[in-house]
């Protein structure tokens, strides 16, 4: 699987010059050098493609410059011997290996490219607080299942936490972050460093890789709400329903002062990695829900992270979904009926809703 250098985008996926105005991305050359050339699902095209299609748009005049993230940055969510295992294996590396600690695949740009792709995360926070608005970090390697000392499925370091962690830090420590999580895959790696101002609300096939994520709770005054979504999957219209209800429900339970969003289009009907058999068109309404929360608590402060999507075109055209929906002149209202949603699915939103209220 040898990617291209110069996707180019297809009618479908091209958007409009007049749409994503009010959505900045995050982008840097280094993120499609990580395994280029090497067979591997997560690959460079994934961020060539929408890339490609975001500039023929002309949304890119206006792109939000990446950065690394410091050690110090990195530290606050990984252990200092972890990062050096990385930056060490890493460097010893001639063509590709997996990372010792687990099943991430790494080449001699990886250690630079998770860096630098944590430092986009933050870039992207910083830039959706200095505006009061939304943007979109289009990195890779992606993040949500690195732990604070080891690396597995596809990430190294945890980039939605590290830009978390970095907008407390900047703050003094007195803000409230709600990290919102709709990739096929449960983000453990987020959900182990939740609390101390993080909650996190996410929906994921289950018990689908990594096998985690059955049960919600609180940890002291943050929240985890899980919601396992059978591997068989849902309907559009259910997933969204869904969607329209977590959202409102973790935003109260929260009141946070920014949502971060672990973006993975995995959950897209026919991706070779994960497939709920939900459409390409959930995302808009999605965005929709997100948008809501974050002009309802936060300033309407939202930062979107690439985690997983790896069938190209719909990553594309799920992106350029929450462009426009991000340019609209107001958020789209709820579209989704709530009796979509399965009964037993119904029946743990309400306990969900139930719990957190009660320790509210």
């Amino acid at each position: 699987m040898t990617p291209s250098a110069t996707a180019r985008p297809t009618r479908a996926t091209r958007i409009r010059s007049t749409q994503a105005r009010n959505l900045r991305f995050v982008t840097d050359p280094l993120y499609a050098q990580h395994l280029r050339g090497v067979a591997h699902p997560e690959r460079p095209d994934r961020v060539e493609a929408v890339g490609a299609a975001l500039a023929a748009s002309g949304v890119l005049e206006d792109r939000v410059p990446a950065r690394d993230a410091t050690d110090v940055e990195i530290e606050r969510v990984h252990a200092r011997g972890y990062v050096e295992l990385v930056e060490r294996e890493v460097g010893q590396t001639d063509g590709a290996r997996y990372l010792s600690t687990g099943d991430t695949v790494v080449d001699a740009t990886s250690y630079r490219a998770a860096r630098r792709a944590a430092g986009g995360a933050i870039a992207a926070v910083e830039a959706a607080v200095a505006r009061r608005g939304a943007a979109f970090a289009l990195v890779r390697p992606p993040g949500h299942h690195a732990e604070p000392d080891r690396g597995m499925g596809f990430c190294l370091f945890n980039n939605v936490a590290i830009a978390a962690r970095a907008h407390q830090a900047a703050a003094g420590g007195a803000r409230r972050v709600l990290i919102v999580d709709f990739d096929y895959h449960h983000g453990n790696g987020t959900e182990a460093v939740a609390g101390d101002g993080l909650s996190y609300v996410s929906t994921h096939a289950y018990p689908a890789y990594p096998g985690t994520g059955a049960g919600s709770y609180r940890r002291g005054d943050d929240i985890v709400l899980n919601v396992p979504l059978p591997v068989s999957g849902l309907s559009t219209e259910a997933f969204v329903a869904l969607w329209e209800r977590l959202l409102p429900l973790a935003s109260r339970a929260v009141r946070p002062d920014l949502i971060v969003v672990s973006a993975g289009f995995d959950y897209v009907a026919g991706d070779a990695v994960g497939d709920l058999g939900v459409g390409v068109e959930a995302a808009a309404p999605v965005a929709a829900a997100i948008r809501r929360a974050a002009e309802e608590f936060c300033d309407g402060t939202a930062a979107y992270v690439l985690e997983g999507g790896y069938d190209v075109e719909a990553l594309t055209r799920s992106i350029a979904s929450i462009a426009a929906t991000s340019d609209a002149p107001q958020a789209p209202d709820a579209v989704a009926d709530p009796n979509a949603l399965a009964p037993e699915l119904r029946a743990h939103v309400q306990a969900l809703l139930k719990d957190s209220q009660g320790g509210a």
